[in-house]
């Protein structure tokens, strides 16, 4: 027997997921017609989500999502990192570099979660926080693939964030609502991509897996 659920929060989660697949925004009648619910029910949802700042409404009157959605998807951050880190740390210290994980932040990868291997002399110190353009570094390329239609596997890159450093990365995918990847860098060496390709890519669907709903 299915589980009881609320209509009214699921119309307005519905909303949420309809306005954020809609750059451009939507009139109240626009929302309407894409939920198939009566323009009065949806008015009152966007009521009670603008008051929460969820919903936000621009000089045209078309809906957006609100930046309260920021405050919630902060939140989410720890959770991520939680469930990554025993991935990487074992990432990290099969191959030897320094594993990451990275997510999308609008148009950068932000680097989320970073694990240093603890048996090597040297390798590439990564800081949390660190930002540079999507189109940029295996991380932000590995996202991108993710987004895409390419069959590719992972993305492989030499120099474009550092001197000397190389990184590869594969795509965290099927999680309904993240860009990320999960990928490696080190200095100086090149990276056999036969033997470390398939670690990563095993551990971006670890990362996937331990994500998804059971």
């Amino acid at each position: 027997m299915p589980a009881e659920t609320s209509q009214t929060l699921d119309r307005g989660l519905r909303v949420l997921g309809v306005l954020a697949s809609s750059p451009d925004g939507l009139t109240v009648t626009e929302l309407a017609g894409r939920l198939a619910v009566n323009r009065t029910v949806v008015y009152r949802l966007v009521s009670t989500l603008e008051q929460h700042a969820l919903v936000r409404r621009d000089a045209r009157g078309r809906l957006h999502v609100g930046l309260g959605v920021l405050h919630l998807a902060s939140a989410v951050q720890p959770v991520l990192r939680d469930l990554a880190v025993p991935v990487l740390r074992d990432l990290a210290e099969a191959v030897g570099c320094t594993a990451h994980l990275t997510v999308a932040d609008g148009d950068e990868a932000l680097a989320l979660a970073v694990v240093e291997p603890s048996w090597t002399d040297f390798h590439v110190s990564y800081r949390v926080g660190s930002r540079h353009p999507l189109s940029q570094g295996a991380a932000g390329k590995a996202i991108l693939l993710g987004r895409g239609s390419d069959p590719a596997p992972y993305a492989v890159t030499a120099g474009e964030l550092q001197a000397g450093a190389r990184g590869l990365a594969a795509p965290v995918r099927g999680v309904e609502g993240l860009e990320a990847s999960v990928g490696i860098v080190t200095l100086g060496t090149e990276i056999d991509v036969d033997t470390i390709g398939p670690l990563v890519g095993r551990a971006a669907a670890e990362v996937a897996a331990r994500l998804s709903p059971p």
